[in-house]
């Protein structure tokens, strides 16, 4: 299974990329394009890497490395991938991405293939009840309708319940669709004008819609909505030492990829991980932390620190009987 992972991994969509190039390129350049096609902890796996010729995927001049390709190179899917793709169609979120008619295309060019998992071989232990009605057409439409306004820069009406039960009707930027795994729901992170050309980031679940709608208007497109997003993050980032064993650096970047991180290597075989988080992520990443496991240490920020004591202390005074009771986050 090692070489479908690296085939769908992102650190194979950037090295194909970095091979598709005929001129040499140094080590820095090599850096910058994993950077801004990858993540930045990416780097901790490729480049020590291609520098002791474990990936002997460059030739070498001094300081330049140059792709061993010597062309062009399509590659024909293989009866893992099409496994992998099979397994995808079964999934219920698939429909949010494909049109009916795309599923149906593709379920017949697939249909003498066996699917690599089903459904049922997956036993989520730790994820909250109730996901998001992926099947639910309204459900659908209004997820349809957000990823159309984000690549089109609209503005959007939505009439949103929250989970206090109020009723908010505004227009908003589409900023961006994040997933919990630990909630099994879509989100939208979008941007609310609040006067005085300042904006407002607000999180919605896409299940507590109750309409969506494109507006005429459109905002520009150099509008860097990620710096609005990081204009809303704490001064100081959660800060996590990780110590690499048992595969934890990657199940903790995965764990934690829908948050801004960075991470660097502080030892042999210890790495620190910086998180960027504002106050409506604050519970979800706390529960997240306390869930992974005693490879990860929080060693700050102090806010963070204080708020993990706490939760620890209060469920060591509750009893069996309560922690069962113990209702899931408000979605």
């Amino acid at each position: 299974m090692e070489l479908f992972s690296e085939i769908y991994s992102c650190y194979y969509q950037v090295l194909r990329h970095l091979l598709s190039r005929r001129d040499a390129v140094t080590i820095q350049e090599i850096c910058t394009g994993i950077a801004d096609e990858g993540f930045e902890e990416s780097m901790l796996s490729i480049i020590p890497k291609l520098k002791d010729g474990s990936w002997n995927l460059f030739g070498r001049d001094k300081d330049l490395y140059l792709s061993r390709l010597t062309q062009t190179f399509l590659q024909p899917l293989s009866g893992l991938q099409k496994s992998y793709l099979k397994a995808l169609l079964s999934d219920p979120r698939i429909g949010l991405f494909l049109e009916p008619e795309q599923k149906t295309c593709l379920e017949h060019m697939l249909s003498d293939i066996t699917p690599l998992w089903k459904p049922e071989h997956f036993c989520y232990y730790d994820r909250f009840a109730g996901s998001d009605p992926y099947q639910d057409e309204t459900y659908r439409n209004h997820f349809r309708l957000l990823l159309q306004a984000q690549k089109n820069n609209q503005y959007v009406d939505i009439d949103y319940t929250s989970p206090n039960g109020r009723r908010v009707h505004h227009h908003y930027i589409p900023a961006r669709l994040e997933y919990s795994v630990k909630n099994d729901k879509f989100r939208l992170l979008a941007l609310k004008h609040t006067g005085r050309q300042k904006m407002r980031l607000e999180i919605l679940n896409i299940s507590r819609m109750q309409s969506v709608r494109l507006l005429g208007k459109t905002f520009a497109p150099e509008t860097d909505l990620n710096a609005v997003i990081r204009n809303s993050y704490y001064k100081e980032p959660l800060k996590l030492h990780i110590v690499n064993k048992r595969n934890a650096l990657e199940r903790a970047m995965l764990h934690f990829a829908n948050y801004e991180k960075n991470t660097s290597r502080i030892g042999e075989n210890t790495y620190e991980c910086l998180i960027y988080y504002n106050q409506t992520m604050e519970t979800e990443l706390l529960i997240e932390v306390m869930s992974f496991g005693p490879m990860v240490t929080v060693v700050g920020n102090e806010k963070f620190l204080g708020l993990l004591k706490a939760r620890l202390q209060k469920q060591m005074r509750i009893t069996p009987r309560e922690i069962q009771e113990t209702p899931a986050l408000p979605q």
